[in-house]
């Protein structure tokens, strides 16, 4: 069998599977250029055939969407269970909710993102969310569209220069979103407990703790992973805690952000709008209360959603996976620590393949 490039696998093909989600044609074109044998299939009515290719599979590329992918097909300990010769774990895009990374870790599992890949995307739509705010593009849309007599000048909106802008989370999209941001003329501050203050400054932001970020911020942009130190970290007290009239964007993952409280900052006029790309429950009812409010806007997490990025995705996920099943540690390994004992278990599989 041989990799992309020409390099061979030393094994029998491995087997990758995937379940038959939107994914870009690149991924399935690259696994199968570079020798392995992949197996799709429907992720509903065709459960048999889902376990026993998760059986013998070494790798496992699976939706990062959690109401995308049905529940028994997310990477938890029951589907580690069997899948005995699993290695590998890639998810779609840089989220990984659908994975419990600690029982792979267990497992001997390595977990790979695709981070870095929607980067573009993702700060793109953040920005636009924020302006679309700011000059009230959306609430004049549909006064507009509903044929409503109103005065222009009471859509008054404002301009980002001059603003500040509070990035929360400064990786690959946050980063990105910073360098948007300045050129806009805003001023950038951002946290991030992962970061040196010395690199959040190389990345263009004036590194703070998030309390007082929140005080000084005209508008607060959500680029962090949901994890459990990420989940409900934006409920009533961090809403009260942003300045009077500022922005809340969020292209990150729901649950990151209590949308109860969100809803009551907004309505008692605490906060003067939000983007929302993602949900608690995607899409979100047409019922949900924030969508009755005209300073929300609402997306159905189509963020990263562009042609670019789902091919970016789509090849980086098969360069990684490739990469692995020839032993060479991924560059996005989501669980580094567990990069020996996989990389073991894989040399134990070629010497008995």
């Amino acid at each position: 069998m041989r990799a992309a490039g020409g390099r061979a696998l030393n094994m029998p093909a491995p087997r990758v599977l995937r379940l038959d989600l939107p994914l870009d044609p690149a991924f399935d074109a690259a696994v199968a250029s570079g020798g392995a044998a992949l197996d799709l299939l429907p992720p509903q009515g065709a459960d048999d055939a889902v376990a026993a290719a998760l059986a013998t599979a070494l790798a496992y590329q699976v939706s990062s969407a959690k109401d995308e992918l049905p529940a028994r097909w997310q990477v938890r300990a029951s589907l580690l269970a069997i899948a005995p010769n699993l290695l590998f774990v890639s998810t779609y895009g840089a989220g990984y909710d659908t994975v419990d990374v600690a029982a792979c870790t267990r497992a001997g599992v390595a977990v790979m993102n695709q981070a870095g890949s929607n980067a573009n995307a993702v700060a793109e739509h953040a920005i636009g969310l924020l302006l679309s705010l700011n000059k009230r593009i959306a609430e004049c849309d549909r006064l507009l569209r509903r044929g409503q007599p109103f005065c222009r000048h009471a859509l008054m909106g404002g301009e980002l220069r001059g603003r500040t802008l509070g990035v929360v989370g400064i990786g690959h999209a946050g980063t990105r979103m910073a360098e948007l941001a300045r050129a806009f003329g805003m001023h950038v501050l951002a946290c991030d407990p992962f970061l040196s203050n010395e690199e959040i400054v190389r990345r263009g932001a004036e590194p703070l703790a998030l309390a007082p970020l929140l005080g000084r911020s005209d508008a607060v942009s959500l680029h962090c992973p949901l994890d459990e130190g990420t989940r409900g970290l934006f409920g009533a007290d961090a809403f009260a805690a942003m300045k009077p009239g500022a922005f809340f964007i969020s292209t990150a993952r729901g649950h990151i952000h209590d949308e109860a409280a969100l809803h009551d900052a907004l309505q008692r006029g605490h906060l003067g709008g939000a983007g929302l790309d993602v949900w608690a429950s995607e899409p979100p009812a047409p019922s949900h209360p924030l969508l009755a409010l005209p300073n929300v806007i609402a997306t159905h997490h189509i963020a990263g959603v562009t042609r670019e990025a789902r091919w970016q995705m789509g090849t980086m996920g098969a360069t990684q996976l490739l990469g692995a099943l020839r032993g060479e540690r991924p560059p996005r390994l989501v669980n580094p620590a567990v990069w020996p004992t996989c990389a073991a278990r894989l040399q134990a599989l070629r010497h008995h393949g």
